[in-house]
């Protein structure tokens, strides 16, 4: 899916590369302080970088981060490439245009988030995303 109001969409290997090759490319992982802790998040040290760790909704209620525009930007520049990540992109497409809209970017949806779409027995991690596509991860 591709939206002129955020630079579309990009497949997590494609992202990892971009991060890899463009010195001031930042990952937003927008998953919630649970997902990160017992699920996991990208693990960029390989490459030198950190991933920004910002909610975009509150766990457990799912209240919208009425702070996530400004928590964003106090870790960013406004011309730097930004890729968003989350469960299995939903969340992070809508940060994308949220901050294309505050003329942040150009910023990317990591299409299949970091755990992809369910599987037949409506599990996450084996079809699509940032861990099955082998790319680096940790847990605490």
């Amino acid at each position: 899916m591709n939206d002129t109001s955020y630079a579309g969409d990009v497949m997590p290997a494609d992202a990892w590369k971009q991060l890899q090759e463009t010195p001031d490319a930042v990952l937003v992982d927008v998953r919630t302080d649970a997902e990160w802790r017992f699920v996991g998040i990208p693990d960029l040290s390989g490459i030198g970088k950190q991933v920004r760790l910002v909610e975009w909704q509150h766990y457990p209620d799912g209240r919208p981060n009425a702070g996530f525009a400004s928590e964003v930007a106090g870790l960013l520049e406004k011309d730097q490439p930004i890729y968003f990540l989350c469960r299995s992109g939903a969340r992070s497409r809508a940060a994308a245009m949220a901050l294309t809209a505050m003329g942040y970017g150009p910023c990317y949806n990591v299409a299949q988030g970091f755990e992809g779409d369910k599987d037949s027995d409506s599990h996450r991690g084996g079809v699509g995303g940032w861990k099955h596509a082998g790319l680096p991860w940790r847990q605490d």
